[in-house]
């Protein structure tokens, strides 16, 4: 059967004996509607109300294969959504094995309305749905062993991939033929009460683990079939450069090259490997049109530009309530600050890759994505197919970071134009340099802050300025994103902060210009530079009111109980206040992103650096978080692991700079990241918690910055506000 089409749900429940004499089961959801202008395929099957998801198989071998409508690029949800289905079908967990789901409207995600991976929301968002998959598969095996059993179905219980009668066991695999010809439940079966989770909540071991240690895991690199070709794409050196004339012959001339096309965003050379296409490339002679950001577009002009702005005034207002001027002139101390963060690179380690294979009324495309609706609505319309003709093969992603989740499917689209030219199937490859110098970024921000302190040290007024890029405006999401000219990814963290929420007298002022430069999500998004900024600067009110930082944070989160919850258990169990070993300090922060609640303690010193001066060393973190329901423990404590890691990298090392509009970073030897022996013990508990579940991929990350500058001006006295942090001797 193809999963592309869309068979009516009771054929879909009878499909199980084209897999062998087994159970297929679809549930169906409502389908969201609030991206619906940026996804139309997703919101064709939103507006319909009801459209069948496949979300597990039941072989007549025992396995029970879980589909997955999102992408696995190490955020756990191989191993978690699986926990979902297996703990309401009472399966044999050996038996479980998963597979990426193909992209069709079936699998739109159910907040976002189309079928595509970010947020932190995958686990959450599929908290019912993958439940109720398990339950209803769960309902048609007991069914089918009543039937052949003579048993009232109420009479029967389920355990380890069995049905149980008194004596007699029925294995699912023995069941799931008959189960398939049964009619599906009249009415939604009942989920399990939380008391009786045998999986849901329990340290559980990734499925994807043992593959992806000896190498059985295919990523997109892996993808290799007969008659794959090869391509690297020589792109303008400039953003918004185009080609103006280009001489091939020398490429033409490599040993392994097999054709040269010219595409929108530069020229393909096609060849029969990776090293023959890339001597190709470097052989071509490229007459490029640099465009209008050829010259002006550096570091210094750029943070002129945000320093001007920030001081004229008349941007989007953010929040506002009370009178913020008035109330700083009434204030007993003022506190002033200017924060910048740089552009950064995702930089992820597996780059970018997709292998496209066209026919006359198919395209197949093997990729690691995070937006499969987009890329196949892009791919569609560059073949001319209909999007259900485009099928599209999701591998693991060796990390995404939100690169992989580009608005223009720009690597994909590429790699289908690529494959089009050609007339072959190809797989179009980006070096890590292609994709630092030409990819998307992370905005630069630039923020300045006025907060007034009362006697007693708490602030009473708070007035903010934001500049930065938008990632939202221009994009097929500023429809649902921006209001009132505020992107609300770029405010994220300041605007609804707690602190603020709290202050009768507040004003926070946004400015979007446009640079040039294209810009996209990060890890952890606005949350990235936001939570280093506020938790700096509640770092500076603590010591200008002469507090403890924790207490002063206390003192100010008592109506935020989880926030108070995350603080309390980070600090007892980092030990604050505890006396540190000579040349040690500690520093602290406190954010909420989505949807979950982070309090992190670093521990620093300060070393001698090569050539002079000071380096950050980050000997010890500590984490708590309150996510609500954690899952499967192990996979939060995974996921802030690799957060703070990834925020360290660029805490302390990762910026991108611009002269005469070109990116002065390649690699990972210039373009910095965390590396292994400078990782720091990591330590992180998880608060017990009955709240509203939030995400864990992202939420890690967002502290990070702050709790180590805090560290180094408990330290040294040195307030660094700008990243990467660089302490001085």
């Amino acid at each position: 059967m193809n999963t592309l089409d869309a068979p009516s749900r009771r054929r879909f429940l009878k499909s199980g004996a084209l897999i062998g004499g087994g159970l297929v089961v679809g549930f169906v959801v409502p389908g969201a509607k609030r991206f619906a202008a940026a996804a139309p395929a997703a919101a064709a099957a939103a507006s319909a109300g009801f459209a069948p998801n496949a979300f597990l198989r039941v072989g007549s071998d025992d396995t029970v294969t879980v589909l997955l409508s999102h992408s696995e690029m190490g955020q756990g949800i191989w191993t978690g959504l699986a926990m979902l289905i297996a703990e309401e079908l009472d399966a044999d967990w050996s038996k479980i094995k998963v597979e990426h789901a193909p992209a069709a409207p079936a699998y739109a995600h159910t907040m976002f309305g189309m079928q595509m991976t970010g947020g932190s929301t995958s686990t959450w968002t599929e908290f019912e749905r993958y439940r109720m998959a398990g339950a209803t598969a769960r309902a048609l095996l007991l069914a089918a062993a009543s039937k052949r059993l003579g048993v009232p179905a109420e009479q029967l219980c389920t355990e380890n991939g069995a049905v149980i009668a008194g004596s007699r066991r029925l294995r699912y695999g023995e069941l799931a033929a008959a189960a398939a010809a049964l009619p599906p439940p009249a009415t939604p079966p009942t989920l399990k009460d939380a008391k009786d989770w045998k999986i849901i909540g329990k340290p559980t071991r990734r499925l994807d683990g043992p593959e992806k240690i000896d190498g059985r895991a295919k990523f997109g690199m892996d993808v290799q079939f007969d008659g794959l070709l090869t391509a690297l794409v020589a792109r303008a050196p400039v953003f918004g450069g185009t080609v103006k004339s280009f001489d091939d012959r020398a490429a033409r001339a490599v040993a392994g090259v097999r054709d040269v096309v010219q595409v929108p965003s530069g020229v393909a050379v096609v060849a029969d490997h990776y090293w023959a296409a890339k001597q190709g490339r470097d052989a071509l002679k490229i007459d490029w049109d640099t465009g209008p950001h050829a010259a002006g577009l550096d570091d210094a002009k750029l943070r002129a530009e945000f320093a001007r702005l920030a001081a004229a005034g008349g941007g989007a207002v953010a929040s506002k309530a009370g009178d913020a001027d008035a109330a700083l002139k009434r204030a007993a101390k003022v506190i002033e600050a200017e924060y910048h963060v740089p552009y950064l690179a995702h930089a992820p380690m597996e780059p970018l890759n997709c292998t496209v294979k066209i026919g006359a009324d198919r395209c197949e495309i093997w990729t690691g994505t995070q937006f499969q609706t987009m890329d196949q609505g892009v791919a569609a319309k560059i073949t001319g197919l209909a999007p259900e003709q485009v099928q599209i093969h999701t591998t693991f992603l060796g990390g995404g970071f939100g690169r992989r989740a580009t608005p223009s499917s720009d690597f994909v689209s590429e790699a289908v134009y690529v494959a089009k030219a050609a007339g072959k199937p190809v797989k179009t490859v980006w070096s890590r340099e292609d994709d630092v110098r030409g990819g998307y970024y992370r905005p630069m921000y630039l923020q300045r802050a006025r907060i007034g302190l009362d006697a007693q040290g708490r602030p009473v007024a708070w007035k903010h300025v934001m500049v930065g890029q938008s990632i939202i405006m221009g994009s097929p999401f500023e429809k649902a994103l921006v209001k009132n000219g505020i992107d609300s990814t770029s405010v994220e963290g300041v605007a609804d902060s707690p602190y603020l929420r709290d202050i009768g007298d507040r004003f926070v002022e946004l400015h979007s210009p446009q640079t040039g430069i294209p810009v996209l999500w990060w890890r952890s998004v606005g949350h990235s530079y936001n939570a280093f900024v506020m938790e700096s600067l509640i770092d500076e009110a603590a010591h200008a009111a002469g507090r403890d930082p924790v207490e002063y944070r206390r003192s100010l989160l008592g109506a935020h109980p989880r926030h108070l919850a995350a603080l309390n258990l980070v600090a007892e169990k980092a030990g604050w206040g505890a006396k540190l070993p000579a040349g040690r300090a500690r520093g602290v922060a406190v954010h909420e992103s989505f949807g979950s609640y982070i309090a992190q303690v670093a521990e620093v010193s300060l070393l001698d650096a090569p050539g002079g001066g000071k380096r950050i060393r980050v000997h010890r973190f500590v984490c708590a978080i309150d996510c609500g329901l954690a899952v499967n423990p192990d996979g939060v404590r995974a996921q802030m692991e690799s957060g703070i890691n990834f925020g360290l990298g660029a805490a302390l090392y990762s910026e991108l700079t611009f002269k005469d509009g070109r990116v002065q970073q390649s690699n990972y030897h210039d373009y910095r990241v965390l590396r292994l022996d400078e990782a720091p013990a990591i330590e992180v508990h998880i608060v017990a918690s009955a709240e509203k579940m939030g995400g864990a991929g992202e939420p890690g990350t967002a502290p990070v910055a702050a709790a180590v500058a805090n560290a180094v001006f408990a330290l040294s006295g040195q307030r660094l506000r700008e990243l990467p942090l660089r302490a001085k001797a």
